[in-house]
């Protein structure tokens, strides 16, 4: 024989009955089953109204309306769909019972209070009318059903709505009483009976804990649990989007995740199968077909880990003080105290010292433990030797369980990893001498981000990262098509890089999927709000994205100074943005320590050599105990293209025209001819070397002329950059005759920065660079007398974004090693 069980979501319409039946059809025709029925989903929760307002006489009116409308749709539905259907049986059930509830509920209303054996009476009727259903159903397809009554058999304690059955007892009461079934039988769960023969309910999941105790009764080959998922998943499927369905667990495991968490099962389901070895099959009522999962003896022990769940809406109770060291009895008070007020304890956690004992319970029994403790210790209290009682509310349970953790080193690390990376607080941990889980206690509000992290860590292994984009000019636009290109390599390589918010000058916009990178053009007009630490941070508490970064592709100085608050809250900066590492020094060393606190990258690479990896070698020569003597660098693209053109005999005012026009300068030049960019660059190397400089030590020398009139606007500048052409072939003429070339450079020499016109001969590491071309030569300590030199293009947004959608992969290295 096999034990079937249907949950009232499987059970929630005609529709729903008529699949049950035919599962129960096609499982009967190779083998006896026992069918273990819930109440139609919803109806319990209108009978527990019921209960619970006995005083509400329009409260009790409207539920018991909704009660009986729920089971009429259902006949009315089933009677259509079956020309056999005996519609009668299942009115004939209803009337019955809807008769004794208003009998229970009139007399409940009289003694102003419902009795608990009453209650247990009253909250059972939906699953009795399931019975009346289904077997209706099935004899309406010519198949004998016989009707198993919990009151025969299934005995429990004395306990009315969260009762445990007697198995010996029930073994017996079943084997004398049931020994001739059909080879369809239907009983309901979540009903038993005491000593007294009064009816108890089994508590939360009671139906299924009925299953696993009819399982035991008929010595069952298996216990079927069906339900609305395919089975017992990895994670919660509601929470992990990629979480995976588990094709075995050991009872031992289930046990674990069904005491954390894990909604598809519950403890007390699993205690009978485990103790006699009954196999127990997860399947979906919707997916008959699907595998399911089995629950049974083996262990597994292939794999380290084999879920993550957790538990929520939890509070943690401390007890300390001087009075509990090394006193006999004290923890043994607490415990008592809360078994008395039938309090149960989740999680326990003591101090080595025996100065302090925490425990977690449900958050719902929180003020009465507060009460009941501070009563049993009143005394120690007034005195001293406790401290007051601290309760922690809000927190969360996350577990790790597998068989096969304790033959695996690294396990621990690698979750305490993961939590830091989802900075993540722990406020207790627990793990038993078995090894098989190991539990810690967070705030709630971290706990999905907790699970998103180890999850990855533990079984996707595809490490994300959360893109915010400000800017979508010529750079901006250049890298979202380089990231949309990406795609399939990065999937390739199991990392995933989404774009959630993208901003321009008008303010930024969300997809908490992530942004259509085809159509992003699209998206940047709907309903876009100002681009803000608060705003961004908002969006990312509630989508629980775990690697947030921000990604500045504008040259925008309010924002450059916002990057400290992005850091604090969390996210990486990565930007080619140069205000913010140029402007005070405090505030640059201010960026740095905000990184630093949070474990967060501020990455800049893209600054000074645009795609060049230029900051990340200059970092590790510093770090590898070398030291700058002297730095020489043509550090703009723009200017490298216009000095090759004056050395070929091009005019000044045409070469500016050409590369205005090739998009290398700004659509303004006066800023590239103006110096004030490789000032910048300038004072970002020399700050990498230690140097503590301000912008305004750093001398520089204008590409244009003192007394040169720069006003006006760009055609008018423009045409009056005529007037300098001459001036200007003389000193690139002067040069030629020396067997020079003017280049644009920037120096950093005895701690001192200047950027000026320089006349270089061929023995110069930077006379042949033109074209667009960057190239930095550092004469350190190591690099003598010859420098190490770094040369590329520098020009152009293909090499900027390249080198920004690096940095942006770099963040991922990070998090990895963190």
């Amino acid at each position: 024989m096999r034990v079937l069980k249907f949950g009232g979501s499987s059970l929630a319409n005609a529709d729903k009955f008529l699949q049950v039946a035919a599962i129960i059809k096609d499982q009967s025709s190779t083998t006896p089953v026992a069918v273990v029925v819930s109440a139609p989903q919803g109806v319990t929760n209108h009978l527990v109204a019921m209960a619970e307002n006995i005083n509400d006489e329009n409260k009790l009116t409207s539920d018991l309306s909704s009660f009986k409308r729920a089971i009429e749709t259902i006949i009315n539905d089933l009677d259509a769909k079956l020309s056999t259907f005996d519609r009668k049986h299942s009115e004939d059930t209803l009337a019955k019972w809807e008769h004794s509830l208003g009998q229970y509920l009139k007399g409940a209303n009289m003694l102003s209070y419902c009795p608990e054996h009453i209650r247990a009476i009253i909250i059972s009727m939906g699953e009795r009318l399931s019975v009346a259903l289904l077997q209706s159903a099935l004899v309406a397809q010519n198949e004998q059903v016989s009707i198993l009554a919990p009151e025969e058999f299934l005995l429990t304690n004395d306990v009315s709505l969260n009762a445990v059955a007697e198995l010996e007892q029930c073994k017996e009461a079943f084997q004398s009483t049931y020994s001739n079934l059909s080879n369809i039988a239907i009983m309901p769960g979540f009903i038993g009976v005491n000593s007294e023969k009064q009816v108890t309910t089994l508590g939360r999941n009671g139906s299924d804990y009925s299953a696993a105790v009819l399982a035991v009764c008929a010595q069952a080959e298996c216990c079927e649990i069906w339900t609305d998922v395919d089975g017992v998943y990895n994670a919660d499927p509601r929470v992990i989007k990629d979480a995976s369905l588990l094709d075995y667990l050991s009872y031992q495991e289930a046990m674990e995740l069904s005491y954390f968490g894990a909604s598809v099962l519950h403890p007390k389901t699993i205690g009978p199968i485990a103790q006699y070895h009954i196999p127990c099959l997860i399947k979906n009522t919707g997916n008959p077909k699907a595998p399911g999962t089995l629950i049974a003896n083996e262990n597994d022990q292939q794999k380290r880990v084999k879920a993550i769940s957790n538990l929520d809406n939890l509070t943690m109770v401390n007890v300390s003080g001087p009075g509990m060291k090394g006193m006999v009895g004290m923890a043994s008070r607490v415990f008592a105290t809360m078994s008395r007020e039938n309090i149960s304890i989740v999680l326990i956690s003591q101090s080595s010292s025996e100065y302090c004992i925490s425990f977690c319970i449900h958050s719902q029994d929180a003020e009465m433990a507060r009460t009941s403790l501070q009563e049993e210790f009143e005394l120690e209290l007034l005195n001293g030797l406790l401290e007051p009682l601290t309760l922690t509310h809000d927190l969360s349970i996350v577990s790790l369980v597998g068989d096969g953790m304790h033959h695996q080193r690294g396990v621990a690390a690698k979750f305490f990893s993961s939590l830091a990376q989802a900075q993540v607080n722990v406020v207790a941990i627990a793990q038993d001498s078995s090894e098989r889980s190991i539990s810690v206690v967070i705030e709630q509000r971290k706990c999905t981000s907790a699970m998103k992290v180890s999850h990855q860590n533990f079984f996707s292994h595809k490490p994300t990262i959360d893109v915010f984009m400000v800017g979508c000019g010529v750079v901006g636009s250049e890298l979202i098509d380089q990231i949309a290109r990406q795609q399939e390599k990065l999937t390739e390589q199991n990392i995933v890089v989404k774009v959630y918010g993208l901003a321009n000058s008008k303010g930024m916009v969300f997809n908490e999927d992530g942004i259509d990178l085809e159509n992003w053009q699209e998206t940047l007009g709907k309903n876009p709000v100002p681009v803000t630490a608060a705003n961004v941070k908002a969006f990312v508490r509630e989508n629980h994205l775990i690697n947030p970064v921000l990604v500045d592709s504008t040259s925008n100085e309010a924002l450059a100074m916002s990057y400290v608050d992005f850091l604090e809250e969390g996210f990486h900066v990565v930007t080619p943005n140069k205000k913010a590492n140029t402007d005070s020094w405090e505030y640059y060393q201010a960026l740095r320590v905000a990184a630093q606190k949070t474990n967060r990258r501020f990455l800049y690479e893209t600054t000074v050599g645009a795609g060049l990896p230029v900051i990340d070698t200059f970092q590790n020569l510093l770090k590898a105990g070398d030291e700058l003597q002297r730095f020489e660098g043509i550090l703009s693209g723009s200017l490298s293209y216009m000095f090759g053109k004056l050395e070929e005999g091009m005019p000044l005012s045409e070469a500016t025209a050409i590369a205005k026009e090739n998009g290398f300068t700004e659509p303004d030049p006066r800023d590239d001819l103006s110096g004030m960019d490789v000032a910048r660059k300038l004072l970002i190397m020399a700050r990498e070397a230690g140097m503590q400089l301000e912008l305004s030590d750093i001398s520089i020398e204008s590409v244009l002329p003192s007394d040169f009139d720069d006003s006006g606007d760009v055609p008018t500048f423009m045409e009056n950059l005529k007037s300098i052409d001459e001036a200007f072939g003389q000193r690139v003429k002067s040069a030629s005759a020396e067997g020079k070339v003017l280049r644009y450079i920037g120096n950093i020499v005895d701690g001192k920065c200047q950027v000026s016109i320089e006349a270089v001969g061929p023995a110069h590491p930077l006379y042949s660079i033109k074209d667009g071309e960057n190239a930095l030569a550092i004469h350190s300590r190591y690099y003598q007398p010859l420098p190490f030199v770094l040369r590329g293009y520098g020009a152009g947004a293909a090499v900027t974004a390249a080198g920004v959608f690096g940095d942006i992969l770099r963040t991922l290295a990070w998090e990895q090693q963190h």
